[in-house]
């Protein structure tokens, strides 16, 4: 495999999870018997990338032993819970040199399916994108940051969290799942100009896309056509309701 043609995935699993009531990391919790994590490691094995980067933090060891029992599997720890582009970054040695593509993927979104990594991978490289996000349609997308588009030819504007969105953008239906492909080159240069002056004073991977936008890069976004697959788990009620997708048949795993 050529490096034009390789994709790294990184899969963002460094955090707390505190609204599960558990002390497990939140992609250690189990859905149909397996962590959330593998579910999401099998996955992007079944899309045909075989290098995966996870980030860990909080209790290291336990995600550590999860994840190891795939192949192709590399860590790099997020020392500090300061935001999505802060756990990129913390990958950043282990993607020097920067060739091909990047896949970031959230430990938590066990329902994203491998057909879809590829669709949004290949969106990315048939358009010459730097940045593609998968973005999903939600009858309610409460919590969720917002997909901005222009109303000239519905390209794809920025990203916005529900916690800096206006209510015009509140009033927005098509959210950001939290999975991305990028071009690596162009990655961590656009990272270490993002700032966090926002609600949560994080550094968040989303403002990649302000900053491609800017310097006059292409920026594409690919919708779910099963929007349930962007259904994260945060809380036991939404663990209550994936195990129900995917019990129903709208979902596989």
């Amino acid at each position: 495999m050529n490096n034009e043609t390789t994709v790294t995935a990184v899969i963002l699993a460094a955090g707390k999870g505190t609204r599960m009531k558990s002390e497990l990391p939140k992609v250690a919790v189990v859905l149909n018997e397996s962590p959330l994590l593998i579910h999401v490691l099998q996955n992007i094995e079944n899309a045909n990338i075989r290098r995966k980067i996870v980030v860990v933090g909080y209790r290291k060891d336990i995600v550590t032993s999860i994840a190891e029992k795939f192949s192709g599997v590399e860590f790099a720890e997020q020392t500090e819970q300061l935001g999505t582009g802060h756990a990129v970054i913390s990958a950043e040695k282990n993607l020097q040199p920067y060739v091909g593509y990047i896949l970031v993927a959230c430990g938590d979104a066990p329902l994203i399916s491998a057909s879809s990594f590829k669709e949004l991978i290949q969106l990315h490289k048939d358009n010459h994108y730097s940045a593609t996000v998968l973005s999903a349609k939600m009858e309610d997308p409460n919590g969720y940051g917002r997909i901005i588009r222009s109303s000239d030819d519905g390209s794809l504007l920025r990203i916005v969290e529900q916690k800096d969105a206006t209510p015009e953008e509140k009033a927005v239906n098509e959210v950001n799942t939290g999975t991305y492909c990028f071009t690596a080159e162009h990655l961590f240069d656009a990272l270490k100009n993002i700032g966090n002056d926002n609600a949560q004073k994080e550094y968040y991977l989303t403002d990649v896309i302000k900053i491609f936008r800017s310097q006059g890069k292409k920026v594409g976004a690919l919708t779910l056509k099963n929007a349930l697959e962007s259904h994260g788990i945060n809380s036991p009620e939404d663990l209550e309701k994936a195990k129900q997708y995917i019990d129903k048949g709208l979902v596989g795993v």
